[in-house]
């Protein structure tokens, strides 16, 4: 579906791959993330929108669309009267190494919610204090988790050390926090590629790539 000369929406993505069109907020200007949102609203009953400005965020308060606002992850949700969203069953645990690596994580986990899973969250546990770990994963696995989502900046050792702690999958997510010879995220991307320990690695800062995947695994998982 067009709108207006710069956008055409892609209505039928989530009947094709599980996962709905989202809009990335970057690079647009303000009527522009605007028209589409209201036209993905109008056409689909949801808009989602991600990596919002607070000027991004402030202008899409004001439409006439119920709302779930997360200033700290820079994304807001809108949904038509009436919409539902489906619950899956499945169950997400996202975990984030320090409050550093918490707006990636909280991306993550609204996207999990947003494609039907419940999520368990468990922020500021990486392995600087190691034991802050072993209380979060004794309250997943109590909440039968389906797979887990570690975000972690400087050396990135949080998803390494879950992946050889947990028997179901492990997405890991490197965030640019960190400095030095080799920061924002390029020392965790390594890490995480370089680990021993099996695990599945996404780009910087691609929380929603993580949530998205996690809730297909989850989604799978419970279908099985």
């Amino acid at each position: 579906m067009r709108v207006g000369d710069y956008a055409c929406i892609d209505l039928d993505r989530e009947a094709r791959t599980g996962v709905p069109e989202v809009v990335l907020a970057e690079g647009k200007t303000l009527p522009q993330l605007v028209g589409i949102a209201r036209a993905m609203v109008g056409k689909k009953g949801r808009a989602i929108v991600t990596r919002a400005s607070p000027e991004a965020l402030d202008a899409l308060s004001r439409l006439p669309f119920s709302k779930r606002k997360h200033p700290d992850a820079g994304m807001m949700v809108l949904w038509a009267p009436g919409f539902k969203a489906g619950r899956t069953g499945g169950t997400v645990g996202v975990l984030s190494a320090g409050t550093s690596d918490y707006r990636v994580a909280e991306e993550a986990r609204l996207i999990a919610e947003e494609l039907g899973c419940r999520v368990v969250v468990a922020h500021d546990v990486g392995v600087a204090g190691v034991h802050r770990l072993v209380e979060a994963l004794g309250r997943m696995r109590r909440s039968k988790v389906d797979v887990y989502v570690a975000c972690a900046g400087r050396e990135g050792a949080l998803p390494t050390l879950l992946a050889g702690m947990v028997d179901v999958p492990v997405i890991g997510v490197p965030v640019s926090t960190g400095y030095g010879i080799a920061g924002r995220g390029r020392s965790a991307l390594y890490a995480m590629l370089q680990s021993c320990s099996p695990l599945v690695v996404v780009n910087i800062d691609a929380g929603f790539v993580a949530g998205a995947v996690a809730a297909r695994i989850a989604h799978g998982r419970r279908g099985r």
